[in-house]
């Protein structure tokens, strides 16, 4: 099966049940591989009772056992050897300087950083993006669920791709 060019990057996702909603719309995505970093669960293949894989299991919903992924402990350094294979980076976060998700030209190939639920993406690794880009907000709320904002910036950056 021919992938699209995308890797999503996980930079320290919180719950597990977002890991696992995230696997799925990778799935769905049809994205090359998923990058799991930091603190964010990862599922222990030889071991299905470990808790975290049972979490992930109950929303990836097969979908840990479709997607290329690895557990990488940091995620700068990922982000770097991406960075040097010539990968364009996208960090999805809502700051000052971020650009309209559906107003970037996406290159390719390309990775999405996510990051955690309630800090967002590392300043770090924000310094290291070819472009931040955020989803606009109407409400009172300042983000939405990752797993959300993932799914709506994926899509819109595939859209692109095809």
């Amino acid at each position: 099966m021919n992938r699209f060019p995308v890797y999503t990057v996980c930079d320290d996702i919180r719950s597990l049940y977002n890991v696992g909603a995230i696997f799925r719309t990778s799935d769905a995505a049809n994205i090359k591989k998923l990058y799991l970093c930091g603190i964010t669960g990862y599922p222990k293949e030889n071991d299905p009772t470990w808790t975290q894989t049972t979490k992930i299991k109950k929303t990836a919903l097969g979908a840990e056992k479709t997607v290329p992924w690895q557990y990488i402990k940091n995620a700068k350094r990922k982000v770097q050897n991406l960075k040097q294979k010539g990968i364009k980076i996208y960090a999805l976060e809502n700051t000052s300087n971020a650009k309209l998700y559906d107003r970037v030209k996406y290159k390719f190939p390309c990775a999405l950083v996510l990051g955690h639920e309630t800090k967002g993406v590392s300043n770090n690794i924000i310094k290291l993006a070819d472009e931040v880009i955020k989803i606009p907000m109407y409400g009172t709320k300042t983000s939405l669920n990752v797993e959300a904002a993932y799914a709506i910036a994926v899509y819109e950056i595939l859209k692109q791709k095809k």
